[in-house]
């Protein structure tokens, strides 16, 4: 498919990572010039130099998502390089043990100012980045803004409390900037949602499969047998989605949350 990207211009938060990452490589592959957006300016390079040795355009910005000075830093220095930018994802996030239930951490004892630092690096970083880049969108009266939510978002995931809260207030987002932003401003500007099921990545990748055996952990068998594909996704096929929701093939598509998650937000568990 021909998805017509050739010489637009894309901020990705988050890129240095496993998913943002790969949708910033194919997005280059089509000809995107692409910024790496990243809170660590070294795994931002490390990407970038993927993409510049495989003959894409990038470059590399140091940016915590969740800091407003930050975030206009890194859009001057990105208009400073490209002089535009049609595409914002929204793609910084994570998770972590301090929000997360287990045998040492009951939901009682969880602490208000972990969930706070975990809900800021999972929605706000998205409320940020579209408030920053949004504006310029409104000035042009264009502009494509892709958020990178979570099944999570639709169906809260044991022990992960914060993070489903978060990215279920990142689908609402989506849903209410999208709207927000064709009425009061111009409905050339979309904003969209993908939501990855179970990404298998270099971050989670011991927490599902064991390390020694090459089996899948206790959790990992507990998540396959409610994926109907019956398998962890890879980070590049979340790339297609990507790539559909910021093109003009997607003209008509906004407010929509799309998952990709080899069906487990269709499936009741019977």
């Amino acid at each position: 498919m021909n998805y017509n990207l050739k010489s637009k211009v894309a901020a990705i938060t988050g890129a240095g990572g496993a998913i943002c990452g790969e949708i910033a490589k194919a997005f280059a592959a089509e000809g995107v010039s692409t910024a790496i957006w990243d809170i660590s300016i070294d795994a931002a390079g490390r990407k970038r130099d993927e993409i510049l040795s495989a003959g894409g355009r990038a470059i590399a910005v140091e940016c915590n998502a969740t800091d407003k000075t930050s975030v206009a830093s890194a859009l001057e220095q990105t208009l400073a390089e490209y002089g535009d930018i049609d595409i914002l994802v929204n793609g910084a996030g994570g998770g972590g043990k301090e929000t997360t239930t287990s045998p040492g951490l009951e939901f009682f004892d969880i602490e208000p100012e972990a969930m706070k630092a975990a809900v800021f690096l999972n929605y706000m970083s998205a409320v940020i980045g579209s408030q920053a880049v949004g504006r310029f969108f409104a000035q042009r009266q264009s502009g494509v803004i892709l958020n990178i939510s979570s099944v999570a978002g639709s169906l809260p995931l044991t022990r992960a409390l914060s993070y489903s809260n978060a990215k279920a207030a990142t689908n609402n987002f989506t849903r209410w900037l999208a709207v927000h932003m064709a009425q009061n401003y111009s409905p050339k500007i979309r904003v969209n949602a993908i939501a990855p099921g179970f990404i298998l990545t270099g971050q989670n990748k011991f927490l599902l499969i064991d390390e020694k055996s090459g089996e899948m952990t206790e959790r990992g068998r507990q998540i396959i047998k409610n994926v109907p594909m019956a398998r962890y996704g890879l980070a590049e096929e979340i790339t297609g989605a990507a790539l559909w929701l910021v093109s003009d093939h997607a003209g008509f598509v906004t407010g929509a949350v799309i998952p990709v998650d080899g069906g487990f937000t269709a499936f009741s568990g019977v």
